[in-house]
């Protein structure tokens, strides 16, 4: 099977020279912002809304407790961590190992009205629960005020 590289429509009326194409793989490799974390993979989330908390569920399979980050900044929740995992297979006529290494980070705007200090996570099966409570605001109560 012939590999071709796609070109994009609006680029394709000029021949690219080696050093265009050399400059278009250095680019690649440049960041908008400096400050980004270099991101290897990107795990898989589930949101969903409870009538007393928002959960956020990621999988996170062969990622242990302890590589796991979950912080709170700025009305901004960050999920962050790094998976190392190995697998290796001796037998007697070969040799075989896999290793996957990375780190990842997902973060999500927080919406309104949130109880941010009683925010839980918990890990079990290689999935990642979050549990962010909503703040209990009661509408049309009536409160007895005591008068001293």
């Amino acid at each position: 099977m012939l590999v071709s590289r796609y070109l994009n429509p609006v680029e394709s009326y000029r021949k690219k020279t080696g050093l265009d194409f050399f400059n278009d793989f250095l680019n690649s490799f440049e960041h908008s912002n400096a400050g980004d974390v270099m991101v290897d993979f990107k795990p898989a989330v589930n949101t969903r809304e409870g009538s007393d908390a928002y959960h956020i569920d990621v999988d996170l399979p062969g990622v242990k407790k302890e590589d796991i980050s979950v912080s709170v900044e700025n009305n901004m929740l960050t999920i962050s961590g790094k998976r190392e995992t190995k697998s290796e297979i001796k037998e007697q006529d070969y040799y075989k190992v896999e290793s996957s290494y990375g780190k990842f980070q997902r973060s999500f705007t927080l919406p309104e009205k949130v109880d941010v200090e009683n925010i839980r996570a918990a890990t079990e099966d290689g999935v990642l629960e979050v549990i962010i409570p909503k703040l209990q605001v009661s509408v049309n109560s009536v409160k007895k005020i005591e008068i001293k």
